[in-house]
């Protein structure tokens, strides 16, 4: 079996696909570390590293770099990692 893959998450509180996203994470038992947007330091952070500051950010092993609306970011990481279930 090959290691999980390495997820961070950049998120805010209140936003409606970051919620939506984590829940379907922990459904698939994808462990995540989570960024908190709002905190200034994060933010210029998250524009360093993929040029935008918009949330939810999935970054997958480091590379793979997903943003915007939850219901095309879960397409999109499923069949990055061949998941055959997609809740």
């Amino acid at each position: 079996m090959s290691p999980a893959p390495w997820i961070e998450i950049y998120t805010t509180p209140t936003c409606p696909d970051c919620l939506a996203l984590k829940r379907w994470l922990r459904a698939q038992n994808l462990p995540f570390v989570e960024r908190n947007l709002l905190d200034a330091a994060i933010a210029e952070e998250a524009r360093r590293r993929t040029g935008v500051r918009v949330a939810p950010i999935t970054i997958i092993d480091g590379r793979h770099v997903f943003f915007g609306a939850f219901v095309v970011q879960r397409a999109e990481i499923a069949a990055l990692l061949d998941l055959t279930r997609v809740a």
